[in-house]
């Protein structure tokens, strides 16, 4: 069968798709500079050619704590099933020595002739059952210790010592990881950016900052740094040079009240370091602003810390966020479907 010819002649087509690629140009995506603290407040660090791995073991419980969940899991699993294995191996040792594997009765729970040291201990599978019916304190009634051999009491006791160190140690790093300060803190919310405009007669960078649950965070503060990569005078190359910026807050305490949405305000002025930026220039800018919350859970008393950052595309100059919080019926409710919302206002170029 002959293929069918196209009405549109091919020169006109070919015509046609170089004159849609001549419109469009394309454009290039330039790569995104790696930025220090992610929007989740996750450091961006990796470290590579730590040599000395054995100070982690130092601080075996931390480096236990630090763990993703997986491996956490498998060590658990891990410590109790080779300690089970090592004591129905000292059992069976035990069982061996004295004879027992040779001794038969009838029923291992009557004990006529012979008197074993662990009753119905006859291969390594029934001591690996009285290995883990000793630690874990399970007892069937169908295999016992006798006073017939004095090193059985000593693994006994042995053995329920370990068992205790190894469920105080696993219990209180699974209890650690499911506590940890960080999990309060994924209720802690920031504005996705921040604004530049005029509040109070000054020119102001500002960011909202809020908390989800009605537990409160107890002496909340809020600390605003500037990173960015400098050059010293003698031609150092700092790639992390952090830079403090003061919030303005009238508190004296220098504490916040965070029981509804706020919005944290650093007024730039000669000590700001954004002094010297203006909105032509702030796109252009290699500068990271991190914003750290510290405070304590008022359910736990556990110290928390969230974190975020700012970018010079995540900063919108001449903007204002608008009000959330209204009251309706004598109380205060809070949209959070605004909470990032902004609206352009004059401000100074």
């Amino acid at each position: 069968m002959l293929a069918r010819k196209s009405i549109i002649p091919e020169e006109y087509v070919l015509a046609r798709i170089a004159a849609e690629n001549l419109r469009k140009p394309r454009i290039r995506d330039q790569p995104r500079k790696a930025r220090f603290i992610a929007k989740s407040g996750a450091c961006n660090l990796a470290h590579k050619n730590i040599r000395e791995q054995g100070r982690f073991l130092q601080d075996i419980f931390t480096t236990l704590v630090d763990l993703k969940w997986r491996h956490t899991l498998v060590i658990f699993t891990m410590s109790f099933l080779c300690s089970w294995l090592l004591f129905a191996m000292m059992w069976w040792l035990v069982a061996f020595a004295h004879g027992d594997m040779d001794a038969s009765t009838e029923n291992c729970t009557s004990i006529t002739k012979w008197t074993p040291c662990v009753t119905c201990v006859r291969s390594f599978t029934s001591a690996f059952l009285f290995s883990i019916e000793v630690q874990v304190t399970i007892g069937f009634g169908g295999r016992m210790m006798t006073e017939e051999c004095p090193m059985a009491i000593t693994v006994l006791i042995l053995q329920n010592i370990v068992g205790l160190i190894i469920n105080a140690v696993m219990l209180g790093c699974i209890f650690m990881k499911t506590a940890q300060a960080h999990r309060r803190a994924e209720t802690l919310i920031f504005s996705r950016h921040a604004v530049i405009a005029v509040r109070n007669g000054r020119l102001c960078f500002m960011f909202r900052v809020g908390d989800l649950r009605k537990s409160m965070i107890i002496s909340a503060s809020v600390r605003i740094q500037v990173v960015r990569k400098t050059t010293t005078p003698e031609g150092e190359i700092i790639p992390i040079h952090q830079q403090d910026i003061p919030v303005d807050n009238p508190l004296e305490s220098n504490n916040i009240f965070l029981v509804a949405p706020l919005i944290i305000c650093h007024v730039i002025d000669k000590r700001s370091p954004l002094y010297d930026i203006s909105a032509s220039d702030l796109v252009n800018q290699d500068l990271e602003l991190i914003v750290v919350l510290e405070g304590v859970v008022e359910t736990t008393g556990i110290t928390t810390q969230a974190r975020t950052s700012y970018i010079a595309e995540e900063i919108l100059w001449g903007h204002r966020f608008v009000p959330i919080v209204t009251e309706e019926e004598g109380v205060y409710a809070v949209d959070y479907s605004k909470f990032g919302n902004t609206i352009k206002v004059a401000a100074p170029r």
